[in-house]
């Protein structure tokens, strides 16, 4: 099988390109490294059967000849974090939105089968947990930016859905629900990336508002496996499923975890929403993902428990930090001030 992956040099596209060239199939991806990098794949750029391209997915012309060439389509690439989506709006919008219609548009032609990634984030204010596929979905006010990514992931869907009754395009969409692992950067603001490189370099490990939000956390090779089984099952198109772990955590009970298996004597703080981001942000308390639904189509559990999941992002950031190449700032920062510990630090999975 010809496989494309947009985003496939972000941290769960590179997992999965990963997988399917252990599974023997032919992967090409598509990333523009706005987000994602190109050490996730330098490993495996000597497969023959590997072929990546640094481009833009609203690249029409390349984004097309891609899509022709292969069988099945992950859409992954989209605006991450939500430090992103709070200061850079139009460009989450856009990119989400612009990107999948692309996608959807081409793969319409010959009727590839295309899986949408989308988010748990689209279940927004929701408070009755767990979450189902076909819950309503509880948006907050437009003036909150926090919001945009939410509802341009869910403008995603309804364009998945409309190709496939429309124009019986096999689209698949998912919700993933913070997925966790080895190449996740905190960049962005993904939580346990942040607090392990908090605990290991001695810094503050900060936990936004007062820490009791949850969250159920999944290992990237358990949301490969559910995306490869969802991607290629014959009954899964014009379908919704949920992908994630049902096992709840809260942040502050996550941040004295990280504490105790880093062994770091780093003291745990609490910063107010107001000061992380922006005044009124809005977050969600709960997160827990009703799980029926795949595990009726392929039998998946997730099989990765929180203390091995954060015990595979410690040894990866430890390994990251030896190396002083890559301990160093970013180059957005030269010349300027370097940020404090605080930015940057989000209570959010990928």
């Amino acid at each position: 099988m010809r496989v494309l992956i947009t985003g496939g040099a972000g941290f769960i596209g590179s997992h999965l390109a990963e997988r399917h060239l252990e599974r023997g199939d032919e992967v090409y991806i598509l990333d523009d490294l706005s987000t994602g990098s190109i050490d996730n794949i330098n490993h495996l750029k000597t497969d023959p059967r590997f072929n990546y391209n640094i481009d833009s997915v609203t690249n029409w012309h390349l984004t097309a000849e891609l899509v022709d060439r292969c069988d099945l389509i992950y859409h992954l690439a989209a605006a991450v974090g939500v430090r992103l989506i709070v200061e850079s709006p139009v460009r989450t919008i856009e990119t989400n939105i612009r990107g999948t219609e692309i996608v959807l548009s081409l793969a319409a032609k010959k009727r590839k089968r295309v899986l949408i990634a989308s988010t748990s984030e689209v279940y927004g204010k929701r408070e009755v947990v767990p979450f189902r596929e076909d819950d309503d979905l509880v948006m907050g006010p437009t003036s909150k930016g926090r919001w945009s990514y939410a509802c341009s992931k869910a403008i995603d869907e309804f364009l998945a859905i409309a190709y496939w009754k429309e124009k019986r395009v096999p689209t698949i969409i998912v919700r993933l629900f913070n997925t966790v692992g080895p190449r996740q950067t905190g960049r962005y603001g993904m939580v346990i990336p942040n607090l392990v490189r908090q605990a290991l370099v001695g810094d503050d490990l900060t936990v936004f508002g007062d820490g009791n939000q949850s969250r159920c956390f999944t290992h990237v090779s358990d949301a490969v496996t559910a995306l490869i089984g969802v991607a290629c099952h014959s009954e899964s198109p014009g379908q919704v499923y949920n992908i994630g772990s049902n096992r709840e955590v809260s942040i502050m009970e996550l941040a004295e975890r990280i504490k105790y298996l880093t062994g770091s004597s780093s003291p745990i703080v609490k910063v107010p929403y107001d000061k992380a981001y922006e005044e009124g942000f809005e977050d969600m308390m709960r997160r827990v993902p009703d799980l029926s639904k795949i595990n009726a189509l392929i039998g998946y559990e997730p099989k990765v428990g929180l203390d091995e999941i954060l015990t595979s992002v410690i040894a990866y950031q430890r390994e990251k930090l030896s190396d002083s190449t890559q301990f160093a700032w970013p180059s957005i920062w030269q010349g300027r001030e370097r940020p404090s510990s605080n930015q940057g630090s989000v209570n959010e999975g990928a």
